[in-house]
């Protein structure tokens, strides 16, 4: 399975828009705007689902897996925790 935001994290790796997703794997924009909209798992029609990872193998990106070893090197992106990542706070300046 994938998240919705390994999705994100892929796009902003290969820098392109969820438009050009949808290109890649042939499907439409909304799709990818409600796979992309879901919390945690990425929900939809399998075969929708499956075109988007194809897609984004092609184009480079390896996705992990929960409790699943990278040893192949390259470069990629995992959360420490499933879920969002935690919201920054801009240090406040102080006199």
């Amino acid at each position: 399975m994938i998240t919705s935001f390994q999705m994100r994290a892929a796009r902003a790796l290969l820098g392109i828009d969820q438009k050009r997703l949808a290109e890649l794997a042939g499907v439409s924009l909304p799709t990818i705007q409600r796979m992309e909209a879901s919390d945690g798992n990425v929900r939809g029609v399998v075969d929708s689902l499956i075109k988007v990872v194809d897609a984004l193998d092609r184009s480079g990106v390896d996705l992990i897996g929960e409790n699943v070893r990278s040893d192949s090197g390259g470069r990629g992106v995992r959360l420490k925790q499933p879920g969002p990542p935690p919201k920054f706070e801009e240090p406040k300046l102080t006199d």
